[in-house]
């Protein structure tokens, strides 16, 4: 991935192919919320989800995992989280080999959320 930063806004440049995970930072994942251009799809289970999570976000439990029903918008990225990436990752593969165009995923989760400083929400 090659990024351009233009003063306050990362233009990225994104090279996948089918099948590639794509990593984006916290920062970069709460500037598309924040001017709408992401949906942000939260994998972990119902009592971790219940606890905390990243305001926002569309509880899909990777148990029940579908990748035909992955919830989404129309011209929005879709943006896998969990606590810390494994489980988003071992999501993102499934729409790749359902033929769908690949998602994002936070790099780092949860976790790396609050690292960063964002607020969370129980």
């Amino acid at each position: 991935m090659l990024f351009i930063e233009i003063s306050r806004y990362r233009l990225y440049i994104l090279t996948m192919s089918k099948g590639k995970l794509i990593e984006i930072d916290a920062q970069t994942v709460r500037d598309w919320l924040e001017r709408e251009e992401a949906v942000l799809v939260d994998v972990r289970e119902a009592e971790e989800y219940a606890e905390e999570r990243i305001p926002g976000p569309l509880p899909f439990p990777l148990s029940g995992f579908d990748p035909e029903h992955l919830p989404g918008e129309p011209g929005k990225k879709t943006v896998l989280t969990c606590f810390i990436g494994h489980r988003s990752a071992e999501a993102a593969e499934q729409p790749f080999a359902a033929g769908h165009t690949p998602a994002f995923q936070l790099d780092g989760g949860l976790f790396a959320w609050k690292e960063a400083g964002f607020a969370t929400e129980v």
